[in-house]
């Protein structure tokens, strides 16, 4: 009998079905049962990991009753990330979010108070914690590398979120375009739009990168294109005690990062005062420069050790010894992030710096 029950909650968020196979495939958990109010949506998945007919879920109050689970998947709308964590909280279990954290700081703060009185842990994943060259580009800043770290400059997105599936997907332009009037990905009231779902990793990891340290203000502008209500490209500056910092994303990239990295490159620039690291999504090596070699090199990219190769493994890993999750995927830091993103947004919005959120 697998020693981790996971139940999966809401196939909103593509990812869903990758964090799944992820699930399956590590020795120790099992998929206990999954939930969505469409059954078609868990169709793919059904098939793919052979859920048999009394784990899967179209009632949330059912599938909970069917429990006990040791931990949820939660890949609802944005905006829904507070009204479930909520409804997760009463069941004695761990919360395993899908990025973005929230759909604002207040829905980050609900989702932590609702989690602080059970002793389960709640977690946010960003997927890009798991790129090799951005985990070693932040071990390269640590160890000193660059000297302080003063910038980070992130660019990212894709093509648009309805262009792949679980596992990557893809889907025809043509059936892009007939999703999009419906999908929540493009609805404001659900949390959609690329500020909210790409500039939270450039955020948090860039939070993570900077030990912490939050910014002084934010100026942020957005796209704004006729017929669409949620923007398509943001670009915010970040101003911090000592150095700027600029969060870029994009849905409409030339291609996607994991296919055929496009133009801008998709990943993260450091600068510090003895050097800098170019970290491409999906790189195989970071390029740096440093005062004592000033030229470019690359530094190949460092494996992911045992028990942090993905998200899944990495939870269950601190789970079993019973630690907190850390860096990215931690409430507090992420926090943080939130503010970033929602200082983005109301700067967007006015049309003018703001200071940092409270």
């Amino acid at each position: 009998m697998s020693r981790f029950r996971i139940v999966g909650i809401s196939f909103d968020h593509m990812h869903m079905g990758d964090l799944l196979r992820m699930v399956e495939e590590h020795p120790e958990a099992e998929i206990a049962g999954i939930f969505d109010p469409d059954r078609s949506r868990m169709q793919a998945a059904i098939d793919a990991f052979g859920i048999t007919e009394d784990r899967v879920f179209t009632d949330f109050e059912a599938c909970m009753a069917a429990g006990p689970y040791d931990m949820a998947l939660l890949c609802v709308a944005t905006a829904n990330h507070a009204e479930y964590t909520e409804k997760l909280a009463a069941h004695d279990l761990h919360v395993f979010v899908e990025k973005p954290f929230a759909a604002s700081v207040g829905d980050a703060r609900r989702m932590i108070t609702a989690m602080e009185p059970t002793g389960k842990q709640l977690i946010i994943n960003w997927p890009l914690r798991w790129v090799e060259s951005h985990v070693t580009a932040k071990h390269l800043i640590d160890e000193g590398l660059i000297g302080e770290l003063r910038e980070v400059h992130f660019y990212d997105g894709n093509r648009g979120p309805l262009y792949h599936l679980a596992d990557k997907v893809e889907v025809s332009p043509e059936e892009v375009e007939r999703q999009k009037p419906q999908s929540w990905w493009y609805k404001k009231a659900a949390g959609g739009g690329a500020l909210l779902d790409y500039m939270g990793y450039g955020a948090t990891l860039g939070t993570w990168y900077m030990n912490g340290e939050a910014p002084l203000e934010v100026t942020c502008t957005v796209d704004e294109t006729p017929g669409i209500e949620v923007d398509q490209h943001a670009i915010a500056i970040c101003r911090f005690a000592k150095g700027l910092s600029k969060l870029e994303t994009r849905w409409g990239t030339f291609t996607d990062p994991w296919t055929t990295q496009p133009q801008p490159t998709c990943g993260f620039v450091f600068v510090g005062t003895d050097g800098t690291i170019a970290s491409p999504d999906y790189a195989s090596h970071v390029t740096v420069q440093t005062r004592a070699r000033p030229e470019r090199h690359e530094i190949p990219v460092r494996p992911l050790p045992e028990g942090e190769r993905n998200a899944i493994e990495y939870v269950l890993s601190c789970i079993d010894r019973g630690a907190q999750v850390e860096g990215p995927l931690s409430p507090e830091l992420c926090l943080t992030a939130q503010r970033i993103v929602d200082t983005a947004v109301l700067s967007a919005s006015e049309k003018r710096t703001m200071g940092l959120v409270p």
